[in-house]
């Protein structure tokens, strides 16, 4: 049991796994408002959810960088391009998401 806590305690101190959770916390940000432009509050959030977990890394990191601002055409296309992943559909599926328009 101790050896268990010790597992969690070290993996919630790796900065690799803190830096990964704060850009998706700020992609989130920036992927959240183009979702909920057509997707009411509760199913833009899952929608949200379901296209970050599509997303690399690397990804995650482009759609971070629109943070502050409003996301931009390039940014609005990455998004549409992550939601249309078997895994976002899969995911849109299981939580109730329509596809998106257009």
């Amino acid at each position: 049991m101790l050896a268990l806590l010790a597992v969690g305690v070290t993996a919630a101190c790796d900065p690799q796994v803190l830096a990964d959770k704060a850009m998706r916390r700020t992609a989130e940000t920036v992927v959240r408002p183009v979702l909920a432009r057509e997707l009411p509050g509760n199913v833009a959030e899952a929608a949200t959810q379901c296209v970050l977990d599509a997303a690399d890394p690397e990804e995650t990191r482009a759609l971070a960088r629109d943070v502050g601002v409003e996301a931009g055409t390039q940014t609005i296309a990455n998004i549409r391009n992550l939601a249309t992943r078997p895994t976002a559909t899969a995911c849109f599926a299981r939580n109730g998401v329509p596809p998106l328009k257009g």
